[in-house]
């Protein structure tokens, strides 16, 4: 548990890149043999520079994870300019600064060994026993042995704070309800008229900004089964009940994370853990309590990573980590809910 926890804090995912693409599921799972599938035209439109063949990086990508200092240290990345981002740019002077924190040489469970040790011979692009190293993005290329960023150059190789040589998966439950009043009745937002919706959020002990509960997905595991976790342990410290509290709580669970439910994403996240080797990826997914009741019979309590947690009314005034507030929007637009007093706001300008 120490190890996998310790992974988790680690690597804990942060989003920041725009909806790829949207699906109604009943339950959860990576279903990467039709990824290519879920990517519609839509997601290549809106995510034009995201792949490795692109030119360059637009301003709303790939930009967390050029940020200096990495986080947890004071290396300094290789400054990449934006027209520098994409492989296909001839860079020949390219010296990116090279990178692995030290939990994640010690090798712990979550973690893989260095590229190139004689009992380390990783299977990319595949499900590799219990680890998955496919992408939701499609094939990413591998050169000198390593797998290379699909999106581009970050200024610094090797893995950082992340466990995994190529993608790190991780899972990323968005709990909803709308607000109501003593009586039981939906708030309407007197300026747009449409209902206020609320979701769970989080205040993250390593920054001490509010984001959306969430984690990485354990070797073996189903996307489902981690969403259902992370939201426990985060936001209902079910590491901490006691073997009767925990069977309640996951009864309760069950009948939240069983119900019809939104993705919001699947794919590559810019996150300034993210290296040229080394990336994080993610599926936001929105369970939505349509009636409150489910919610309404379960505490919220900080635990793990989180140090508080609170129902957050959604308004595009929200301040979030990294871009948690763009898949926060996307779920207000799916629910029809309040999100900008400004009547000519984009809704899709992302």
């Amino acid at each position: 548990m120490a190890g996998r926890v310790l992974g988790k804090t680690l690597a804990a995912v942060s989003l920041s890149v725009a909806l790829a693409s949207v699906t109604v599921k009943s339950s959860g799972g990576h279903a990467f043999s039709t990824c290519r599938n879920l990517f519609s035209s839509s997601w290549f439109h809106l995510n034009s520079n995201v792949m490795s063949g692109s030119s360059g990086a637009n301003e709303n990508s790939h930009i967390k994870a050029r940020t200096s200092p990495y986080p947890g240290s004071e290396v300094q990345r290789t400054q990449v300019p934006n027209e520098k981002v994409g492989w296909l740019v001839d860079w020949n002077d390219y010296n990116p600064v090279d990178y692995t924190a030290a939990p994640v040489l010690a090798e712990p469970i979550w973690a893989d060994p260095p590229i190139g040790e004689s009992n380390f011979s990783p299977k990319f692009n595949e499900e590799d026993g219990h680890v998955e190293r496919r992408s939701w993005n499609g094939l990413y290329e591998i050169e000198n042995g390593k797998p290379r960023n699909p999106v581009g150059r970050t200024g610094l190789t090797g893995r950082g704070l992340l466990g995994r040589w190529g993608p790190n998966h991780a899972a990323d439950p968005i709990i909803t309800r709308w607000k109501r009043d003593r009586s039981g009745n939906k708030i309407t937002h007197p300026i747009s008229g449409k209902n206020i919706l609320q979701f769970v959020a989080i205040k993250r002990k390593d920054c001490g900004e509010w984001a959306i509960p969430g984690g990485m997905v354990d070797p073996g595991e189903k996307i489902s089964a981690t969403l259902k976790r992370e939201f426990g342990e985060e936001a209902l410290n079910s590491l901490q009940k006691s073997s009767a509290e925990k069977r309640e709580l996951e009864e309760q669970l069950h009948k939240l994370f069983s119900q019809k439910h939104l993705v919001i994403y699947q794919g590559y996240v810019d996150d300034p853990r993210n290296t040229d080797n080394a990336w994080i990826e993610t599926e936001a997914v929105n369970y939505h309590d349509k009636t409150g009741e489910i919610m309404d019979n379960l505490i919220l309590e900080a635990g793990d990573d989180a140090g508080k947690v609170k129902w957050v009314d959604i308004s595009d005034k929200l301040k979030l980590y990294a871009s948690h507030s763009q898949f926060i929007k996307i779920v207000t637009e799916k629910q029809d809910a309040h999100w900008s007093e400004d009547s000519e706001a984009d809704c899709h300008g992302l």
